[in-house]
């Protein structure tokens, strides 16, 4: 007699976190955690829990400044994979899908799976997945059929990346899930990278609102999600959790004067100075027609003090 897929799967799982394979494998950390740490039963056939309506309208406040920046990115990634028949979903830090995309003639399935506003999608409830495994682990992670924990979610495919706010905490999870039996794995890890990249523009969009007054600039050599903000006096004032990983940067630094030039190596003071003087200089001898008298003068200092200007900055002779 053949024995059931969902017993097969649980014996699977048990056999997994019965190893030593946790110390190298990823998804068996996450079957442990699911097993050893919340306790769960991987063969488990309950309906996932949900929010109800005032829960699920708090949760959806809390995280309102994202979720309007997030707009425009969420249309262009359904667009981008709702014709193969996914859905689009962006979950807070608790897992709650707060926002979703996806097609009328889908939205009866996906309520049934539970991809829908309002139900709990952390790894304690739901096992592992896309979005509780992705937040635990604070990296994209793509979680296919039979790698989720429980087997009544072993016909979805998710594929989730972390979205961190202006000062580089966790704050959300956007997912692309499928439940189609024709959703193959390796289309799913191309729908990873346009899910990583959409996850990468909500960051960025957000950070520039959360600094309208800055400049907004790229730390040179690193990723596009390794943004500072830098204000007039040209210190830093913000930055993504990638610059502050790539830079060192702190809460606690940035509570002091952050000069972006002894973050970025693109010039020290010293070097600004010398120039700006040598091109106030200059002007002024431009605009005496080379006499030196006159553009001292100009400057209100003596002919003697621009004659040492002149040859320390190596400025050429004149009158």
């Amino acid at each position: 007699m053949k024995e059931p897929s969902g017993v097969r799967h649980a014996a699977v799982i048990e056999a997994a976190v019965s190893s030593d394979a946790a110390a190298t494998s990823a998804l068996v950390a996450s079957w442990t955690r699911c097993s050893n740490l919340h306790h769960l039963d991987p063969s488990a056939d309950t309906d996932p829990t949900r929010l109800g309506e005032r829960e699920l309208s708090q949760a959806r406040g809390r995280l309102e400044p994202l979720i309007a920046v997030a707009q425009p990115c969420l249309d262009r990634l359904y667009q981008a994979v709702g014709g193969s028949g996914c859905c689009v979903l962006l979950a807070d830090s608790d897992g709650v899908p707060v926002e979703r995309r996806g097609s009328s003639v889908d939205d009866a399935n996906f309520r049934a799976w539970g991809l829908w506003p309002g139900a709990i999608w952390s790894e304690e409830s739901e096992g592992t997945n896309g979005i509780g495994t992705c937040l635990v682990e604070q990296r994209p992670v793509l979680i296919h059929r039979d790698q989720h924990f429980f087997t009544r979610n072993t016909g979805l495919s998710c594929t989730t990346a972390p979205i961190h706010d202006h000062e580089g905490r966790l704050v959300a999870a956007l997912d692309v899930s499928s439940c189609r039996a024709d959703f193959t794995e390796g289309f799913a890890q191309l729908t990873a990278m346009a899910v990583a990249d959409a996850a990468m523009r909500i960051e960025a969009e957000n950070f520039r609102r959360a600094f309208p007054g800055a400049r907004i600039q790229l730390v040179p050599g690193r990723s596009s999600a390794a943004l500072i903000a830098i204000d007039r006096d040209d210190l830093v004032v913000g930055a993504t959790r990638s610059a502050r990983l790539a830079l060192g940067i702190t809460d606690q630094r940035l509570k002091r004067p952050l000069p972006a030039a002894d973050l970025t190596g693109e010039g020290q003071e010293g070097a600004v100075l010398e120039s700006a003087e040598r091109a106030a200089l200059q002007r002024a001898l431009a605009r005496a027609g080379g006499n030196v008298s006159a553009a001292a003068s100009t400057l209100g200092i003596s002919r003697a003090t621009l004659h040492r200007k002149l040859a320390r900055l190596g400025i050429g002779r004149a009158r």
